[in-house]
């Protein structure tokens, strides 16, 4: 490397003085060193000569200073802005005046079109934002701008729409107000095939239009209640004390052998038909067995059935935590009672007993289907109405009863000595079937939710710890009257935690 430096120029170098590097270094180097040997084999190609120039602090400034012009400010960046929440449907409706408190204010609404009547003089427009099942009906006339949008027929249902105007009462019978349209913008256009109409659809057909279902009136009537399901959960546990604890997904554990478990593998050929996958390219062991090293996690792999492992370890530092997330069983029944997938609390309690899980178990039901009838009025009663009726007077019976505690063997003296005669003969070490489980609960404690305790060692997992008696174990499972699956919570007294689930 050669330095060109001017006899008269100091090395000493200050804050103004520039040094500039040409670098010469090969563009491939065989050897991870700075400086490479050089060999006449090597083509000139690779190789640039290197020079290392100083320039006097006067002289680098004049060349370096920026041609700025005078005028030139430096600029500031806008700030963000605040984030707002939105004003929603439910909030203009809602409460006891349904939204007769609001006559006379203005309002932007947000949605898609879910009907669309034209009159002669004036045309009604119900508009959905998602927040409730009640539409907002807007009352649109020539005067209203973006009424050429309606006229010329380019908003129809379906369509996504920005609407602003003033609440007014309502000349109809099924609201009480309605929106007294000043401007009506077109956001999205819908196709005239737009299938989710006025009229009802059948859920096979839905299955068929899967993007298009959370318009339909049960499934955004389903959702919201998960949702507030799944906020009353976090809330009860973190009100309580509990550690939320995120379980893998992806586990090689097959936890207490609760089901059959989906693998998850890299193995099998990726293809667009999964009719050309070549089973052949399955790598093998000599044996001839599968080559699970070659896998991405180089062993077996499955979708989680259950975070209770993982929350146990947890147990046993942070005290009281809890897992909420999807669980997967590979069983092949097409039942009410087994889900391919579905999510699960798994609460893990430290330094407690069989009675501390049933009392948490029993305190969290109630929580959740208060919270649920407080705040989900209006889509419980479209589930009252048009899917299962019952249902409220059902959620109501369970926040305002008793729970009952019933040992397993007691529960079976109960149905010996029940004047019926069952599918399934009853006799102490076997398992309750459903009918057992729906005269205990249905008619021996006439409709009142019933806990059964203390159940045959041999019935259980390995893991529930024993009672004293040494023939039953420390579990219990909360049996619900008039529900799909009768046992809807079930725990254990554990060998290191207390596990609801």
């Amino acid at each position: 490397m050669a330095a060109v430096i001017s006899p008269a120029t100091s090395l000493r170098f200050n804050p103004c003085s520039t040094l500039r590097f040409i670098t010469g270094l090969p563009r491939k180097l065989s050897h991870h060193i700075l400086f490479p040997p050089i060999s006449r084999r090597h083509s000139s190609y690779y190789f640039r000569r290197s020079f290392c120039s100083a320039v006097p602090a006067g002289e680098a400034a004049e060349k370096t200073k920026p041609d700025v012009s005078k005028d030139w400010k430096v600029t500031r960046g806008e700030k963000v802005g605040e984030f707002r929440k939105k004003l929603r449907i439910s909030e203009i409706k809602g409460g006891r005046d349904e939204g007769l408190d609001r006559l006379g204010q203005t309002f932007v609404v947000k949605g898609w079109v879910r009907t669309l009547r034209v009159q002669s003089s004036v045309t009604f427009m119900e508009v959905n934002d998602g927040s409730c099942i009640s539409n907002m009906q807007c009352v649109i006339d020539s005067t209203t701008e973006g009424y050429d949008q309606v006229e010329s027929g380019l908003i129809t249902t379906g369509a996504s729409v920005w609407v602003e105007g003033v609440v007014v009462a309502s000349q109809g019978s099924k609201q009480k107000v309605e929106l007294k349209l000043q401007k009506v913008v077109m956001v999205g256009k819908s196709d005239p095939s737009y299938p989710v109409q006025k009229k009802k659809v059948s859920r096979e057909f839905l299955r068929t239009k899967a993007h298009l279902r959370p318009r339909t009136n049960t499934f955004g009537a389903v959702a919201r209640v998960r949702n507030v399901l799944a906020y009353a959960t976090h809330k009860f546990f973190q009100e309580n004390g509990f550690v939320w604890v995120s379980s893998p997904i992806i586990t090689a554990s097959d936890c207490e052998g609760a089901g059959e478990q989906f693998c998850v593998t890299t193995l099998i050929p990726s293809s667009g038909e999964p009719a050309s996958s070549d089973v052949g390219s399955i790598p093998k062991t000599k044996e001839g067995f599968i080559d699970w090293s070659q896998d991405f996690f180089g062993k077996p792999a499955f979708l989680t059935v259950s975070g209770q492992l993982n929350a146990e370890t947890y147990a046993t530092a942070l005290s009281d935590v809890y897992t909420f997330g999807p669980t997967f069983r590979a069983e092949n029944s097409n039942t009410s009672r087994h889900l391919a997938e579905f999510w699960m609390i798994e609460p893990e309690l430290a330094f407690a007993d069989l009675d501390d899980d049933m009392s948490c178990a029993t305190a969290y039901l109630q929580y959740v289907v208060r919270h649920v009838l407080e705040n989900c009025k209006e889509d419980l009663d479209f589930f009252n109405t048009w899917i299962e009726k019952g249902i409220i007077d059902r959620l109501t019976n369970l926040v305002e009863n008793d729970f009952v505690q019933l040992p397993y063997t007691d529960a079976i003296e109960l149905l010996l000595r029940a004047n019926k005669k069952f599918e399934y003969p009853v006799k102490w070490g076997s398992d309750l079937q459903s009918e057992h489980e729906r005269y205990i609960t249905e008619v021996a404690f006439g409709g009142c939710p019933v806990i059964i305790r203390d159940y045959p060692r041999d019935i259980k997992a390995f893991y529930m710890r024993q009672n004293d008696d040494g023939k039953t174990v420390a579990a219990m499972d909360m049996l619900v009257p008039k529900f799909p699956t009768q046992a809807l919570v079930w725990g254990s007294k554990d060998l290191c935690s207390l596990s609801l689930e």
